[in-house]
């Protein structure tokens, strides 16, 4: 039950371009455990050996099996209320976040979901995983965050409940992108 929601969701992100073959992440919290995609798995080919469970606050054997991104997860976990994160690399919102502190919807369905979703900005060489505590931090007062020329973490009491979240972002940001390429800074209100 649990790998076949794992399997249903990865297939549907890699399906949306939130993914490419070898990237991003999934977990949900289980008590004081997490489980989570492992290291370098195909999210939209997962098997039982894909989906790993490790600690929330300590490391155990499975530890070293989890992706880079686990330290980020460890931390929404801990300072939110989320029982589902993922962790996805949409095109559109990606290249927004490199000239974007913020990004503001403005799409019906966008803006009334998310009205704004922070930016992130690593400090010179920082990793996602340094960010951590900012990353979830900014998650407890937003449903979804961008780490600048990285991707985004989207948060949920279900995968379903992330992903509606992850996708629904990427096509505001592909809205915005479309304006943007015909000269048009905002939409038009009626």
């Amino acid at each position: 039950m649990l790998l076949a929601q794992f399997q249903a969701v990865g297939r549907d992100l890699f399906a949306k371009g939130m993914i490419s073959s070898n990237n991003g992440s999934m977990s949900i919290r289980s008590g004081d455990k997490l489980v989570i995609t492992r290291r370098g798995s195909m999210l939209n080919n997962l098997g039982e050996q894909d989906i790993i469970e490790t600690g929330i606050n300590k490391n155990d054997r499975a530890t070293p099996l989890a992706p880079t991104e686990l330290a980020v997860h460890r931390s929404i976990y801990r300072l939110t209320p989320a029982l589902a994160v993922i962790h996805a690399h949409p095109p559109h919102a990606i290249a927004l976040s490199l000239t974007e502190r913020k990004i503001v919807p403005n799409d019906v369905e966008g803006s009334s979901l998310l009205p704004n979703i922070p930016v992130i900005m690593p400090r010179e060489t920082a990793r996602p995983l340094e960010l951590a505590d900012d990353i979830a931090e900014s998650l407890k007062s937003n449903r979804i965050i961008m780490v600048s020329g990285h991707g985004c973490f989207a948060v949920g009491q279900l995968l379903d409940e992330a992903f509606y979240c992850a996708t629904s972002f990427e096509e505001s940001c592909r809205i915005i992108c479309l304006l943007k390429s015909l000269g048009v800074k905002t939409a038009l209100k009626a």
